[in-house]
């Protein structure tokens, strides 16, 4: 069974994981939603303009009140650099999905690696998660990679599962178990 807390706070080595505010509509719109090759495989299309940033944020921060809301600001250096977030719940079967972008610039650091780590151990040790998923368009292996470095294992290909732009594209997905997650805590099987 979960324990919901919501998008709580959370500091790793160089990440602050934070709630957004209107104030980070501006950042997050340079850094990544307009960014054509942050969001080329993500199911939205970048943000023309400012105000769809402005929408999305707004509603993120109204949903913040409810406690199964968990939506993440990652900060480094005080500024926003990218976004991570439970996708999707199955609380039949303890399970969550896990869905990230982050600007362009800060790709190749170690950074979405960090990040997840930190989302992980949240979620399986706070929230009460069984199964954890990620899922990313074939055309995307440096997601893949990011999801193994976390210990995730590669259960499939789901053919032409995603249409973008009327194109059909196979997706890959991932998943780590929390008896896998504490096994490489050290503590048990």
């Amino acid at each position: 069974m979960l324990t919901h807390k919501g998008t709580v706070e959370i500091k790793t080595e160089r990440l602050l994981l934070r709630r957004f505010t209107l104030d980070d509509v501006q950042p997050m719109f340079e850094n990544w939603a307009n960014d054509e090759r942050v969001t080329r495989y993500l199911t939205w299309e970048p943000h023309k303009e400012i105000e769809v940033t402005k929408c999305l944020v707004g509603i993120w921060c109204n949903d913040y009140d409810n406690p199964e809301h968990y939506c993440w600001a990652m900060e480094l250096d005080g500024q926003p650099i990218g976004s991570i977030s439970v996708v999707h719940f199955d609380e039949r079967s303890d399970r969550a999905e896990l869905g990230y972008c982050m600007g362009y610039d800060w790709w190749g650091k170690g950074i979405m690696t960090e990040a997840i780590t930190a989302l992980v151990d949240f979620l399986f040790a706070e929230v009460g998660c069984n199964r954890l998923e990620i899922v990313h368009l074939i055309e995307n292996p440096a997601s893949g990679r990011v999801a193994q470095k976390c210990g995730f294992t590669k259960e499939g290909v789901r053919r032409e599962y995603f249409n973008k732009n009327g194109a059909f594209h196979d997706d890959v997905f991932y998943a780590l178990l929390k008896k896998e997650w504490l096994a490489g805590k050290g503590e048990g099987k």
